[in-house]
């Protein structure tokens, strides 16, 4: 069975996100979208509601678990006899930026990191744009699934 696991803080749930994981879905027999918890981290949606974001947008696809860890990502993988990590590039900054955790994960466990280059008209998103949007009153909409607008 080849699992992969998709990581983040989904803060909120965004297109972009959706975007990498549909996509991923038909290498993987499973994707388990992990929001990692960080205590000194100051989050705009609680975790309940993030948890509900991925739960209620995958209800049903079968091929998808939702759970939540601390610690490194690595460790969550192995506990969970993942053999790969999911992760999206919007730019070249992004690419650098996960270049190197992709080749310190490989090099502390084995685990390969598998990247998806963002889809053509959803490079600009990412939940720290989403956020922003959401406290300036300006719409977000087009830029998160429908159970993020209600």
């Amino acid at each position: 069975m080849k699992k992969a696991v998709f990581p983040g803080s989904y803060d909120p749930l965004t297109l972009g996100h959706t975007d990498i994981i549909e996509r991923g879905l038909p290498l993987f027999d499973e994707i388990i979208l992990a929001i990692g918890t960080n205590s000194s981290k100051k989050y705009m949606f609680s975790l309940e509601e993030r948890l509900n974001f991925l739960k209620q947008t995958y209800k049903d696809e079968p091929k998808i678990k939702v759970m939540t860890y601390e610690g490194l990502t690595v460790n969550f993988c192995k506990e969970q006899n993942a053999e790969f990590i999911l992760r999206g590039l919007r730019n070249g900054q992004d690419l650098e930026f996960e270049k190197a955790i992709g080749q310190t994960n490989y090099k502390m466990s084995g685990i390969e990191t598998v990247f998806f280059i963002a889809s053509s008209g959803k490079e600009h998103i990412s939940s720290t744009v989403v956020r922003d949007v959401i406290r300036h009153g300006g719409n977000y909409e087009f830029m998160v699934p429908d159970v993020v607008r209600g």
